[in-house]
């Protein structure tokens, strides 16, 4: 017998400090052991599915009570809950395309460090022989990072569910999960906004007229100099601004726009679009040095309910802040004040 076929599950794997339910599965069951098997490519997760006969997707997916036909496969299902909800988040998730750092925490608080240098501190002067060199300061902020639950409550019977498909289902803990990388966004965008406490705007570059021109992205670019404007992010109608400015009308770009939806990048900067921003703002930064993420922990589901066929009032959840790293790395253009 496998390995794999052998393992005892129980509700007790989601409570393990600093690990996932899968981190636990795979060092009891670790995937190097299965090169150049047929199971080679499956984590340690999947070969349960396959254990227990559990088909959690395409047309012929199984149904959600397949998951309770012993205590043992019970175990999985917070996991696939939580899989699916990540799914969603991924599919949504245009914070890699904005955060330089990423920093796992396994408490509720966190300070995060700070250098504020100065135009002088810049550029690298040459230092005389023997003389002392320029000096860099790093500090602790003097406030946490404020971070955020952002989550859905499962609101549904075991009865009600039993019996739909499992991809289905999945269906809908994507959505959830693509709820939470949108709000998650949203407190992305208040941070570049206002700074981590709330009191620090970021600074700004005031539009000449009533609508965003091409020399007023020169300037924004400008502005953030020594840094490098390589991402920006606008609402709707802003958006709609930007692709209506003369010079981006570009004939290959707008190609490639209509082929592939996939939008061109003004002065080199990928442009992203977030639909909950305000509007007669344009924020433009440089993505390798203005955010921090904060995360405690993953995808956290009620275990417990969900393994007891509980699902009503079960929540499914996401605990992140932000942080900004150097001030100076995000500008805001704003117009039509």
């Amino acid at each position: 017998m496998a390995a794999y076929e052998s393992l005892k599950l129980e509700k007790g794997m989601y409570g393990t400090p600093g690990k996932t339910f899968t981190q636990v599965l795979e060092s009891l069951d670790p995937s190097a052991g299965y090169a150049g098997t047929p199971l080679e490519g499956l984590d340690a997760y999947q070969r349960q599915l396959k254990r227990f006969g559990i088909r959690a997707g395409g047309p012929g997916s199984d149904r959600i009570e397949k998951f309770f036909q012993t205590g043992d496969s019970a175990a999985l299902f917070p996991e696939y809950v939580a899989r699916s909800v990540r799914q969603g988040i991924e599919m949504e998730n245009l914070l890699p395309s904005l955060v330089a750092a990423t920093t796992q925490i396994d408490s509720m608080d966190y300070r995060t460090i700070e250098s504020v240098p100065a135009q002088d501190d810049k550029s690298l002067k040459p230092a005389a022989e023997g003389a002392a060199l320029p000096q860099t300061s790093v500090r602790t902020k003097d406030h946490l990072v404020h971070l955020q639950k952002r989550g859905r409550m499962l609101v549904a019977s075991y009865e009600a569910l039993r019996f739909q498909r499992i991809d289905l289902f999945t269906v809908t803990l994507r959505q959830i999960g693509a709820y939470i990388a949108r709000a998650q966004l949203s407190d992305a965008v208040d941070v570049l906004l206002n700074g981590d406490d709330g009191k620090t705007p970021a600074a700004a570059v005031a539009a000449a007229g009533a609508k965003p021109a091409y020399a007023d992205m020169v300037a924004l670019w400008g502005s953030l100099s020594p840094y490098r404007l390589n991402a920006m992010l606008a609402s709707t109608p802003a958006m709609e601004d930007i692709l209506n400015i003369a010079e981006f009308k570009d004939a290959q770009a707008g190609l490639n726009f209509q082929g592939t939806g996939k939008l061109f990048s003004p002065l080199g900067a990928n442009l992203l679009h977030n639909p909950d921003m305000a509007a007669g703002k344009i924020i433009g930064l440089d993505k390798t040095c203005a955010l921090e993420m904060v995360q405690a922990g993953g995808v956290q589901t009620d275990s417990d309910r969900l393994i007891d066929r509980q699902l009503e009032r079960a929540s499914v959840s996401v605990i992140a802040g932000f942080s900004r790293i150097f001030d100076d790395a995000v500008r805001v253009l704003t117009y039509g004040s």
